[in-house]
């Protein structure tokens, strides 16, 4: 396989100032300044994995570039990205809820959801067989009109609608294995059943009033929106399960042309804004499941990178999801025998409950 990368220096310079995990640092509300927990650490340090491993260099290189404001407004109000260029052109300032950014954000902002147009106009044209794209800041919970969650524009809505408006695709699925729901996501395709989105993350973690298995899309895009709201603790037995019983039938109903992975790091059992315990295999084999359906629907697939605050082990499971489109192998992961041997990484009765509820809705999801 040909797989594309998209990096970029500018990436690890989107500034997220300071503050105690996530929590503005003040002295009146007693939060001493730290460093934010949406910081570059991870991420570079999973480009570095990638070179020292030596999976870079078996890579094709994507430049990224920035996505226009006509790009943008296909999914965002003119209202919100006027006012983000404005505070990036000031001091900078909060995108919306949580969103902290400082002056230049907004640039590269732009950049991120552009790397993520990049992989797929590299992807659908042929060029490579599939991409990765590593951006920051991420973006699955922007919503059309505000930031949220540590995300200004949403990289993989601005990227569906794209390959429908601009490279003539008619159905487009999101899976999003972030941790937390991808709202964003969610809530600007709720009314269209051409772009099918799935998420899986912890129950009532972020945003803790969103991703409940009944949101199922409205009017013509009722079926067409699926949420897999895991419990805390689910570990690779209950995520593999999720995938083979919900993520997989779905795709196969829907056949998208293209499938977009939201690929937040953060379901790993050392990331600290999360309590799931999936492990670098656990990724390696939901990217495989993902690529066997689309071989079989005959479409394509493109990752971009979206949350994971554990600095040494995204890394690792970034890694596995690389080497996984690429179909190829390393280096072997330090922590997986220790995190694969952990208690309860086997499918719960309780996690299997769960996703029965999301799998009885399979059937709604729109057809071809």
């Amino acid at each position: 396989m040909s797989t594309g990368f998209v990096c970029d220096e500018r990436y690890f310079w989107w500034d997220t100032r300071s503050a105690g995990l996530f929590m503005p640092s003040h002295i009146d509300n007693f939060v001493e300044p730290f460093e934010h927990i949406e910081s570059a650490s991870s991420k570079r340090r999973m480009r570095n994995l990638l070179e020292i491993s030596g999976m870079l260099k078996q890579l094709t290189p994507i430049e990224p570039r920035f996505a226009t404001v006509e790009e943008l407004a296909r999914v965002h109000d003119q209202a919100h990205i006027d006012r983000m260029r404005e505070l990036s052109e000031g001091n900078g300032g909060d995108a919306g809820e949580l969103t902290p950014f400082a002056p230049g954000g907004y640039e590269i902002a732009r950049l991120a959801a552009g790397g993520t147009l990049a992989a797929i106009e590299a992807v659908m044209d042929g060029t490579v067989d599939n991409a990765y794209a590593l951006v920051r800041p991420p973006g699955h919970h922007a919503e059309k009109d505000r930031g949220r969650g540590f995300c200004m524009f949403g990289n993989c809505a601005v990227g569906a609608r794209h390959a429908q408006e601009a490279l003539g695709l008619k159905r487009v699925a999101i899976v999003d294995w972030d941790v937390h729901h991808g709202n964003g996501s969610q809530w600007l395709f709720y009314d269209d059943p051409s772009v099918l989105t799935i998420s899986l993350h912890q129950d009532r973690n972020f945003p803790p009033d969103s991703g409940f298995v009944n949101e199922t899309g409205t009017g013509a895009g009722e079926g067409a929106n699926l949420n897999v709201p895991l419990p805390a603790g689910s570990g690779t037995g209950a995520y593999i399960a999720a995938f083979e019983r919900v993520v997989a039938p779905a795709l196969r109903r829907f056949q998208p042309e293209l499938t977009i992975v939201a690929s937040g790091l953060d379901a790993s059992v050392y990331d600290p804004l999360a309590r799931q315990m999936m492990t670098s295999d656990g990724y390696r084999e939901l990217t495989r499941i993902i690529m066997d359906v689309a071989n079989e629907v005959g479409g394509k697939v493109v990752v971009s990178h979206e949350g994971g605050y554990s600095p040494v082990y995204v890394a690792f499971c970034g890694l596995a999801v690389v080497e996984t489109l690429a179909g190829v192998r390393t280096i072997e992961d330090p922590y997986l025998e220790m995190s694969a041997g952990m208690g309860g990484q086997e499918l719960q009765p309780h996690q299997d409950a769960a996703i029965k509820e999301s799998e009885a809705l399979v059937g709604n999801v729109p057809t071809p």
